[in-house]
């Protein structure tokens, strides 16, 4: 009898150690990225994601974001190949003596870029700047981390990142300049673009 007791509470503890395992196992997979971290190359970026508990948080939020951009988008299938694009130039990380700040650093520019493209946060200011001989630039900002704006001029559109200033507001796209300071702003539009001076009207 004796032996049974200890063979029954050895059964009993076996169980609870079970349940335990399959609880972590839970917890694991739901503090895990989005996507499924056994179909990834070893040493690849994904790899990385999966190991990195802050990583896999913004991959998650990203996730969570883009269903949303999804939602708000009236061209579903070209926000989906700049997701693609976007997963190749993160995944370029691989290359950076930095990987962990470069796949952050992507991570938190895409989050950002969907949020002000799509209207997904509400913005914290917009004004409309007027240019001679040029056509008006309009301006939305948004409270995104980075700070970023949307810049439109004549159906072209430009998401700009905000970057360090010695006074005013200065933000940066691919190839346009928009820093407003001392009650003008400084705009230029396209890579060989003049900087034109212009006056802000809000």
């Amino acid at each position: 009898m004796p032996n049974d007791g200890r063979r029954g509470r050895g059964r009993h503890l076996s169980c609870l150690l079970s349940a335990g395992l399959v609880a972590l196992a839970g917890t694991a997979r739901a503090d895990g990225p989005s996507f499924d971290c056994a179909k990834v190359a070893p040493g690849s970026v994904e790899a990385l994601v999966c190991q990195d508990a802050a990583l896999a948080a913004a991959d998650r939020e990203l996730a969570r974001v883009f269903a949303q951009a999804l939602a708000a988008s009236g061209d579903a299938p070209a926000l989906r190949a700049g997701q693609r694009g976007w997963i190749k130039g993160r995944d370029e990380c691989w290359k950076s003596a930095d990987r962990p700040g470069c796949v952050a650093a992507a991570y938190r520019l895409r989050t950002a870029e969907l949020q002000a493209r799509y209207r997904l946060l509400p913005p914290v200011g917009t004004a409309t700047y007027v240019c001679p001989g040029a056509p008006e630039v309009t301006a939305s900002y948004f409270a995104t981390d980075p700070p970023s704006a949307i810049a439109e001029r004549g159906g072209q559109v430009s998401f700009m990142l905000q970057q360090p200033a010695a006074s005013g507001a200065r933000y940066e796209g691919p190839n346009e300049l928009l820093w407003e300071h001392q009650g003008e702003a400084t705009i230029r539009w396209g890579a060989d673009g003049p900087e034109l001076r212009c006056t802000v009207r809000r």
